[in-house]
């Protein structure tokens, strides 16, 4: 399974998934029935258990996917790893064509800037540059020129990567640049805490260790139980309906992550583009996984594989944001998917398999029930002058 096929949960149409085995999974009551679908079932999970192993390291997801993702031998900041295409595929593996839309996306910003001297194209989890390549590869030299690429990244520089891009592990100083700032599957890797519900509907954090068992903590308190409270408020203290073993993940530093980035900005438009879902619709068991070799896997804080989950993008959201659909925002950008016409195979027999081919990479990366379910967030930073850039044609 390619990690965009779960592109279907963000929309509110999560399809069953194998049960990996919980040793004590509590069941849901009676509230729980009206409400949860009969197809819903939880993610993948390793088992979790009501007392401590005798042996290992418990500690809260957030610190052990930080250090399972980007310790010294994280999965992927290892030392001559694949990096993300050797796991899975992200539109920008899918097709040159959401490149090309990122570039088009560029122009449009470059033109509501005024055409400034200097261009930013800051790439968020940059993976190994892909995406930047193909911006670059799809502008007119007149643009290229003026545009200086970063590449944000916590992996080593690929070796034989285009020297125009310069390379960070870290994101720029915050008002440092002027242009776009796109984050394509950056907040999903953000490490955050995980929840579950006990016997009692009462949230506690879950503790985990390094072999993916799992054990349930303290009770979630503070600023965290605010922000379930306000966002996820069906695993929130006090519900006003409790029910056990409900799961959610605390977006709080995805929220801070995104609002760092778009501070970058001093003017121009930040993106970001992720499997989401909305405070109407959150799963009920949550959406941690693991994906390794193209496959999805339990989540296991191992190093051994991605750990990821769906992002609460309407949280992140700031003011003036606007949020759309990958569908909606490619068709605005010109990736359609139609198909060439007939008359073409017999013009130019070559020409027409080529733009089948790119008709049916479109479909892919507009698809709704997979990657074109994405959920984009667009910010304007420094006034009006980058909102809307997308309407009338991405808000249809």
């Amino acid at each position: 399974m390619t990690r965009e096929g779960r592109a279907d949960v963000a929309n509110g149409q999560q399809d069953a998934k194998r049960n990996a085995g919980r040793s004590a999974e509590p069941s849901a009551g009676p509230s729980a029935a009206d409400d949860l679908r009969a197809d819903d079932r939880r993610p993948a999970t390793p088992s979790t258990t009501s007392t401590p192993a005798p042996t290992g390291t418990w500690r809260g997801w957030r610190e052990a996917a930080e250090q399972a993702l980007y310790g010294p031998d994280g999965f992927y900041t290892r030392p001559g790893g694949p990096g993300p295409a050797g796991h899975f595929r992200t539109s920008v593996h899918v097709s040159p064509q959401y490149a090309g839309a990122v570039a088009a996306l560029l122009r449009r910003v470059d033109a509501a800037l005024g055409h400034p001297d200097e261009l930013a194209l800051i790439d968020v989890g940059a993976g190994r540059g892909e995406l930047l390549s193909g911006v670059l590869a799809a502008l007119a030299e007149e643009v290229v020129a003026r545009v200086r690429p970063c590449a944000v990244e916590r992996a080593a520089r690929p070796q034989g990567l285009d020297p125009r891009i310069a390379w960070r592990a870290e994101l720029p100083a915050p008002g440092s640049l002027t242009g776009l700032l796109f984050a394509n599957e950056w907040l999903d890797n953000v490490p955050v805490d995980v929840v579950e519900t006990d016997a009692a509907g009462v949230p506690r954090r879950v503790l985990v260790r390094a072999d993916g068992a799992e054990l349930l903590g303290a009770p979630v308190d503070g600023p965290d139980a605010e922000w379930l409270a306000r966002w996820w408020p069906r695993a929130a203290p006090d519900a006003p309906d409790p029910v056990p073993g409900l799961r959610a993940e605390i977006g709080r530093p995805r929220d801070a992550a995104w609002a760092r980035a778009v501070r970058t900005l001093s003017a121009g438009l930040a993106v970001a583009v992720d499997y989401a879902h909305r405070r109407a619709g959150r799963p009920p068991f949550g959406t941690l996984t693991g994906f390794r070799e193209g496959r999805e896997v339990a989540p296991v804080p191992d190093g051994g594989c991605d750990l990821t989950a769906h992002v609460a993008l309407d949280a992140c959201a700031g003011p003036a944001a606007e949020q759309l659909t990958q569908r909606a925002a490619l068709h605005a950008l010109g990736v359609t998917g139609r198909r060439p016409p007939l008359s073409l195979a017999t013009a130019d027999p070559a020409g027409y398999v080529r733009a089948l081919g790119a008709a049916g990479d479109a479909a892919e990366l507009t698809d709704p029930a997979g990657l074109g379910g994405f959920g984009w967030l667009l910010q304007p930073v420094g006034g009006a002058a980058c909102a809307g850039l997308l309407a009338p044609e991405g808000t249809a």
